[in-house]
C-alpha cells in the first residue's frame, strides 16, 4: 500500500498564499499582455522606469518561450497550488506519488524563474515587478514542497537533513530571494544609487 500524508495547517495556507501570489501576478501580466497586442503603444503599469520595465519584459522573446505567453502557463500551475493547498485545509490525504508528481511541478517551476530571472537580468535588461512577484511565490513554494517531501520521507534524505528541515526550511528560502535580490541590486547598482 502506499504511504500517504496530509499536511498541517501553516503549510496548506503556505501552499495557498504562494498560489494566490503567483496566480495574482500571472493575472495581472496575461491582461496587460493582451492589452499590449491590443495596442502596441500601451504601457502597463509597472513601467517605472528604464529598469523597472514591466513593457520591455513581455515585449521580450522570453514572455513566450512555449509559443504562447508565460504567465498563462502560471494561471494553470499556480491554480494547482492553490487547489492542493486548500485540498489540504479540507484535510485530503495525498499519495507518495502525488506528493512527488507535486514536486517534480516545483521542480520545474524553480528551473524555469531561474532561467526567466538570468533572462531578465542580464538578457532583456529590465525588471518586472509583477514577474518578481511570481519567482518570490515559486521560490518559496519550491523549498517548503521539498522540506515537506524530505521530512515525509517520499525523498530519501539523511536524518540529520530531515531534522535541517524540520527547524530550517525558512533560512534557505530565506537566502534564495537574498541572492535574487543581491543579483538585482548589484545589476542596476549604478541606477539605484544614482
Amino acid at each position: 500500500m502506499a504511504r500517504t500524508a496530509g499536511a498541517g495547517r501553516s503549510f496548506a495556507l503556505l501552499l495557498v498564499l504562494t498560489g494566490a501570489g503567483g496566480l495574482l501576478a500571472s493575472w495581472v501580466i496575461t491582461i496587460d499582455k493582451f492589452k499590449l497586442l491590443q495596442n502596441p503603444n500601451f504601457t502597463p503599469g509597472c513601467s517605472l522606469n528604464p529598469v523597472v520595465s514591466c513593457g520591455s519584459v513581455m515585449k521580450s522573446a522570453q514572455a513566450s518561450v512555449f509559443g504562447f505567453p508565460n504567465p498563462m502557463l502560471g494561471l494553470v500551475a499556480y491554480g494547482i497550488v492553490i487547489c492542493v493547498g486548500v485540498s489540504l485545509l479540507a484535510g485530503t490525504v495525498f499519495p507518495r506519488w502525488y506528493w512527488l508528481t507535486f514536486n517534480a511541478g516545483c521542480l520545474f517551476g524553480i528551473g524555469f524563474v531561474s532561467w526567466l530571472q538570468f533572462e531578465s537580468l542580464y538578457r532583456i535588461n529590465a525588471l518586472c515587478l509583477w514577474c518578481a512577484l511570481a519567482w518570490a511565490a515559486t521560490i518559496l513554494l519550491f523549498w517548503y514542497v521539498i522540506s515537506f517531501n524530505v521530512r515525509n520521507m517520499f525523498l530519501p534524505a539523511p536524518r540529520p537533513l530531515r531534522v535541517f528541515f524540520d527547524e530550517f526550511t525558512w533560512v534557505l528560502a530565506l537566502l534564495h530571494i537574498a541572492v535574487v535580490g543581491l543579483l538585482v541590486l548589484t545589476r542596476w547598482w549604478d541606477f539605484w544609487t544614482s
